[in-house]
């Protein structure tokens, strides 16, 4: 991976923000709730009366056995899906509906299982297309080339490098994303979604296809970016490293919600240890 470990570096520093474009609930606000949600495709009930609340400024983890409805749900939370009953709410407003950019506009973003860049682009353009939604230039100003504009470019450029240095990535910023090593293209999504400057951040499966060093600076990023203010919610296999970096675990099993607690809680559970080795 890029640089030293993330917990040996100094990212005391705040992320560079634009703006304070809304305010980042306190430590203990409920920043996710999601009541009673249901979504069938055809005759298969993907996801069946799931009630559960992400507090603010924590590391939630969604786990569970293949086929559980764990990217469903972030597909219903990300505007990709619409559910067939229930309610999302995103700081006590109802989002379910709505579409992708005006969640990532409300403060939603997220990655994806697979890595989906731009591969054409480089790692710094493909930064700044995260920064798209809170930037003001639009067709007119890009031909105007007004003082403004030219301004707000360079800003932008600034926020760019500043969260590939986040990420550990400032000395790729010219290459192109396609030729990075997969567990830095990884990355580079994680940098493109902070771009946006989320209050919630949805990781899906982050870890997958990287080796333990590489989970390891992984696990290291997420801790830093909750300790910059954004709540982080979860998808991973990973079973080490949910256990160790989430605050609270929700477990679903096919399509229902099975468990949920701590850390502690979930690896004592015996309904959990069922649903994930069977029972003899």
């Amino acid at each position: 991976m890029p640089g030293v470990l993330l917990d040996e570096r100094d990212n005391s520093a705040n992320l560079p923000m634009k703006s304070a474009f809304h305010k980042s609930p306190a430590d203990g606000d409920g920043i996710l709730e999601v009541i009673s949600l249901s979504k069938a495709f055809g005759g298969l009930q993907a996801l069946y009366d799931i009630s559960f609340e992400v507090t603010a400024r924590t590391i939630h983890a969604v786990i569970g056995p293949n086929g559980a409805g764990k990217t469903t749900f972030f597909n219903l939370v990300t505007g990709v899906y619409t559910p067939d009953s229930g309610q999302i709410l995103f700081e006590q407003r109802e989002i379910q509906g709505r579409r992708v950019h005006e969640l990532v506009a409300q403060g939603i973003a997220r990655t994806f299982q697979n890595v989906e860049l731009f591969e054409s682009l480089s790692v710094l353009e493909n930064v700044l297309v995260g920064q798209y939604v809170r930037t003001c230039c639009g067709l007119l100003g890009a031909l105007g080339r007004w003082p403004w504009v030219r301004r707000e470019e360079r800003e932008a450029r600034e926020r760019a490098m500043a969260l590939l240095e986040f990420v550990g990535l400032q000395d790729k910023a010219g290459q192109r994303s396609s030729d990075l090593p997969f567990g830095w293209q990884r990355l580079l999504e994680i940098a493109r979604a902070l771009a946006a400057q989320p209050l919630l951040l949805l990781l899906d499966e982050p870890a997958a296809g990287l080796n333990a060093v590489e989970t390891q600076y992984l696990g290291n990023l997420i801790q830093q970016i909750k300790a910059q203010g954004i709540t982080v919610l979860l998808v991973e296999h990973d079973m080490s490293l949910t256990m160790e970096i989430s605050d609270r675990i929700l477990v679903l099993d096919q399509g229902r919600k099975l468990a949920e607690g701590t850390p502690k809680e979930i690896q004592s559970n015996e309904k959990v240890m069922t649903a994930y080795l069977g029972k003899s």
